[in-house]
């Protein structure tokens, strides 16, 4: 259908005549008895019907497969068309949809109109009667109660409408009367509210999209329609500002030819008037002049003055500099005698630390050789234990051989005390050895927990130079890609967050860095000694000014969170290379490092000079050159250090190794240093391997030793115990007297001198081995001193570390304060020149000055007060001359300067007013716009919400559970429901029901919407298509009801079904059609 006028009516309370009070309790009371009474109460029923835009009658001949179908006399409530199928249902709905101007494609019956002329025939006819009655209604005066609506459709598919009045005379013959009808009534056959077809219906059951359902609620409700209206309106809007722009292009170009119009107009006065002008001119434009000049000198004299009190601030700033030069002289002068200290300190040591060393190994060659006697002592010991314990074999023969002449008793006697006498013996051995077990696993067990400690530290060192080399490698890894990644990880980041920010304008001037990344090295040997000279100077950044630094602060507590940042150095930027010729080191066989690198930015190179000084740095690749050089005694002019190709730093006094083996930022051979990180990592990991297998070896023989330890003292409180008890026994046995044999005693004594030599034995056993426990507690606290004092020189050693740091960082601001003072040296000397420039600048504008007054005062000797310029004087007196020239040459006719300016004014102020009106309209249709979109939210809101409360009241009629939620912004619907009772059911998609129940939440939907949607009547195709009896005949109570509540609309049902069952009421009418006969037409049958 073609674009119509929105109009707010559509959505506000229907303009058409509402039931009254006594209407609503009739209505109530039908409510109350079944929605129609089944009586004839047809005269209350006639005031509430609607008056306007409801169907009457309709009438078909040669429409699609049917020569005649009607006139059809159609009910003001309820009409059911019925029929089985081929009837003829849907094409009086199509006819309906198409005579009412709807498109072929809103059908679903056809793509062209022609599709809908009988076959065999030329055109097909559709006639159509519309209600128009009340005040609502249509032109009265013309049409009169009813308007009757004729549309032929040709073969060829070309659509024809008249419009009757009630009598039949023809009223028009456009389309856009038919439109202009269709919008009053509200008629929309395009609405499926109005009219749902069959296809729309079927579609919309098996529709998958919530899209699609919250289209179709949109084109219910004409939201759709409005907001193709409010785009229309805003498109409206733009062209109506682009044509006020032109407007105002054309206005520009107007106002230009009104004020040309206007100067000719105004150049009628007298030429004597503007020749009195130009003289007034002349001599302003001489006085002029000499105010210029007098303006130029008086900011000339303030300057000279304000710079010569600027110099005293340049006198202030060089005694600043010269006191920070003392104060960095003493600090340097004070940390160079702290480290001749310490390195002091550290030769003292040296000595002691070698003499504690040689009495450790003398005390361990003493502990080896008490050990040697120790072992002697005790194989004499197993040897004189063999001789006795073979005595005693003999003696107890001779016994065995005494026993036979002795008693029993006297046998087992000396049997016993021989056998305590030997267990005796071999318990104080047990005991001995026991003791010194003791020590030694005692000796073991605190080894093992020293080693194991001094393991650990030295394994969280392995870990920490693992993880460095992990870093360096990752970093050397990517920066096979980006050299960048050098210098850290977070450096990427860093570089990119500044490049962001100089986009976005936070720094005045971009910052440099990092230093290391900016050079480059002349010959590759270096590289190493260039970074132990820059060291973390390698990765600092230099600004212009405080504010860069500061936003370069915040970009740096972004990007390194943990660990050091980077240094950064303030210092004006300048694109000319410092002129250090001076102060340079010139050898002619070693370079400098200012030398030795390329730097193509300037401000990299005089950072370096600044912070570093790099000009009197020299590199000499061997350390012996390197001594020869520095420390012959006279090193080269103006160098103050040099480093060797391997890192050493060399003064005129002293030399200092360096703890890195190789580059890391300035190597060329990226792949050989990712071989050799990768190497060192390997043989890290293998050494840490080999590392924690010893640790584990070690503690399970500390392990083993506890045990050991434990086991020990338990035998050695055991065989104490039972020494005791022997000791008792064999006392007693021996205060038991008997008879010897004269044959014994010989080896008895014997017995008894090697028991004593065994005992003599044992004593020197024991004095020896306690000989050798204190040679051994005498080494390991020789050892102990020993390492004690290693561990003070290497203390002593990393105190020197941060001097010598400090010491570095000192000489560096010696040469900052230094290079500062020179600065404002010269920046005095420079301000002084220029002083003096200025004073004589001065004298030759004051004499210019003198010359112009002197020139003025010939042209008018009286000085006259000039506001203006002498350039815009000069202007104006030149186009002055130029118009009394043109004047005189040519004037124009007066008559026609006077009408062209009155033209030209005229047309001016009609294209001003015009273009303020649009502007003032454009200004008022935005916010008119703005209050109509709140309302067009708020209605979408207001309908979205009653749509949801009547869906569920009429689902709740069959007992199933549903729920709509609308997306208003993602533009979608979704519908679920449950067939259930109550809060008991559980919600799901609508595609998950069966066909009798989709129907049903269908026509919940359609009603829901018929409830909140404005329209004179409804169309509904097979409505009860899919559903099962019980849904059918809830479906049609609630479609009675519907009807019921709203008696001035009218309802068309089309279905297959007899409706037999329908109570018998005079607003409830039903057309029966004949069943299909292919050889005759259809013929109605109302009832």
């Amino acid at each position: 259908m073609s674009k119509r006028k929105s109009s707010n009516s559509r959505f506000t309370p229907d303009k058409r005549s509402r039931l009254s009070q006594h209407e609503h309790e009739e209505e109530e009371e039908d409510e109350e008895t079944g929605y129609f009474s089944s009586g004839n109460g047809t005269n209350s029923s006639q005031s509430v019907t609607g008056e306007v835009g409801i169907i009457e009658s309709i009438s078909l001949k040669n429409f699609m497969c049917h020569s005649l179908l009607g006139p059809f006399a159609f009910g003001p409530n309820v009409n059911f068309v019925v029929g089985n199928n081929g009837s003829g249902k849907s094409a009086v709905l199509t006819a309906l949809i198409v005579a009412l101007g709807g498109k072929a494609l809103t059908t679903n019956r056809g793509s062209s109109l022609k599709g809908f002329v009988k076959e065999g025939e030329s055109s097909a006819d559709v006639s159509i009667t519309l209600r128009n009655w009340g005040r609502d209604a249509y032109k009265p005066e013309v049409f009169g109660e009813s308007i009757i609506v004729d549309l032929r459709i040709s073969s060829e598919g070309l659509r024809t409408y008249k419009l009757r009045s009630k009598t039949g005379h023809l009223v028009s013959s456009k389309k856009e009367e038919l439109i202009s009808i269709l919008d009053h009534f509200n008629i929309q056959v395009d609405n499926p509210v109005s009219i749902l077809t069959q296809e729309m219906s079927k579609h919309f059951l098996h529709s998958k999209g919530e899209g699609d359902k919250y289209k179709f609620f949109m084109k219910a409700t004409q939201l759709d329609q409005m907001k193709e209206d409010y785009s229309y309106i805003m498109k409206t809007k733009t062209m109506t500002q682009n044509t006020v722009e032109k407007h105002r292009d054309t206005l520009q170009e107007l106002k230009r030819k009104y004020h040309e119009k206007e100067e000719r107009y105004k150049n009628l006065a007298s030429l004597d008037e503007m020749q009195q002008k130009l003289d007034e001119l002349k001599n302003q434009m001489a006085w002029a002049l000499v105010a210029e000049v007098e303006q130029e000198v008086k900011p000339m004299r303030e300057r000279i003055a304000a710079e010569e009190k600027s110099t005293v601030k340049y006198d202030q700033k060089v005694e600043e500099w010269e006191g920070k030069v003392q104060e960095a002289n003493r600090i340097f002068q004070q940390l160079q005698d702290q480290l001749e200290g310490v390195t002091e300190r550290m030769q003292q040591l040296q000595p002691q630390c070698a003499e504690l060393k040689g009495r450790a190994q003398e005390r361990n060659r003493d502990l080896k050789a008490a050990e040697a006697g120790l072992h002697r002592k005790k194989t004499n010991l197993r040897d004189l234990e063999k001789d006795k314990d073979q005595l005693n074999k003999r003696i107890q023969e001779l016994k065995r051989s005494i026993s036979q002449a002795n008693s029993a008793d006297t046998q087992a006697r000396v049997e016993r005390m021989n056998h305590i006498q030997a267990e005796l013996e071999d318990l104080s051995f047990q005991d001995a050895t026991l003791a010194q077990q003791i020590d030694q696993f005692k000796q073991a067990c605190a080894s093992a927990k020293e080693r194991l400690g001094r393991m650990s530290r030295e394994k969280l060192d392995l870990l920490h130079a693992m993880d460095s080399k992990r870093r360096d490698l990752a970093a050397m890894e990517k920066s096979r890609n980006n050299q960048i990644c050098r210098f850290g990880e977070q450096m990427p980041a860093l570089l990119k967050a500044i490049d962001e920010a100089d986009r976005r304008g936070q720094f005045k001037r971009k910052p440099v860095g990092p230093l290391g990344f900016c050079i480059r090295l002349q010959d590759p040997e270096l590289g190493l000694a260039v970074e132990s000279c820059l060291k973390t100077l390698m990765l600092a950044f230099c600004c212009d000014n405080h504010a860069d630094e500061r936003e370069l602060q915040k970009i740096m507590s972004r990007c390194f969170q943990h660990g050091r940042r980077p240094l950064i150095i303030v210092s004006t930027f300048t694109n000319t290379l410092y002129n250090v010729g001076s102060r340079a080191v010139n050898h002619p066989e070693y370079p400098t490092v200012l030398q030795a690198l390329d730097i193509e930015n300037p401000v990299v190179a005089n950072c370096l000079i600044d912070m570093r000084g790099i000009e009197t740095i020299l590199l000499i690749k061997n350390s012996k050159d390197a001594r020869r050089v520095m420390q012959s005694g006279h090193p080269p002019r103006n160098c103050r250090e040099a480093f060797t190709r391997e890192g050493d730093q060399v003064y005129n006094n002293r030399y200092y190794s360096c703890e890195q083996i190789r580059a890391q930022y300035l190597s060329k051979d990226v792949e050989e240093e990712i071989r050799l990180l990768q190497s060192a990592l390997h043989s890290q990991k293998t050494h840490l391997d080999r590392f924690e297998q010893d640790m584990q070896q070690i503690t399970e023989d500390e392990r083993q030793n506890q045990t050991h330890l434990r086991r020990a003292y338990e035998d050695q409180k055991k065989a104490q115990e039972r020494c005791r008890k022997l000791q008792a026994e064999l006392t007693e046995l021996q205060n038991v007297e008997e008879p010897q044999s004269e044959d014994l005693k010989p080896l008895e004594e014997e017995l008894e001198e090697l028991s004593s030599r065994i005992s003599v034995c044992q004593v020197e056993f024991e004095a020896a081995r306690k000989q050798t426990l204190t040679h051994k507690r005498e080494c390991e606290e020789a050892e102990q001193l020993y390492r004690q004092q290693r561990e003070a020189v290497n203390s002593i050693a990393e105190e020197a570390e941060p001097i010598k740091e400090q010491l570095s960082s000192s000489d560096q601001d010696v040469a900052k304060s230094k290079h500062h003072k020179r600065h404002y040296e010269d920046k005095r000397k420079t301000h002084v020149g220029m002083i003096e420039t200025l004073k004589r600048n001065l004298n030759v504008k004051e004499q210019e000055l003198q010359a112009s007054i002197a020139k003025a005062s010939e042209i008018c000797p009286e000085r006259l007060d000039v506001r203006r310029t002498a350039k815009s004087l000069d202007s104006e007196i030149s186009r002055l001359r130029h118009k009394i020239n043109t004047q005189q040459d040519q004037q124009g006719h007066r008559d026609t300067i006077v009408r062209q300016y009155h033209e030209a004014k005229e047309n001016f102020n009609n294209i001003a007013r015009q273009v303020k009106g649009l502007e003032a309209f454009v200004n008022q249709l935005s916010k008119i716009m703005n209050s109509r979109h709140v309302v067009y939210t708020e209605m979408r809101m207001y309908l979205s919400v009653r749509c949801k409360y009547y869906f569920d009241s009429m689902l709740s009629q069959r007992g199933y559970v549903g729920k709509m939620t609308f997306d208003h912004k993602n533009e979608t619907l979704f519908i679920s429901v449950q067939p259930g009772v109550g809060g008991k059911a559980a919600l799901g998609d609508m595609r998950s029901l069966s066909g009798g129940e989709r129907s049903f939440s269908t026509v919940c939907f359609v009603l829901s919407l018929w409830a909140i949607a404005e329209a004179p009547f409804r169309a509904l195709d097979e409505f009860d298509v899919y559903m099962d009896m019980v849904n059918r005949r809830i479906s049609m109570d609630m479609m009675l009801k519907i009807a019921a509540s709203q008696r001035h609309r009218q309802f068309v049902f089309l279905t297959p079904q007899s409706m037999s069952s329908l109570p018998v009421n005079k607003l409830i009418r039903i057309l029966r059609l004949n069943d299909p006969d292919r050889s005759q037409s259809s013929q109605r049958n109302p009832e």
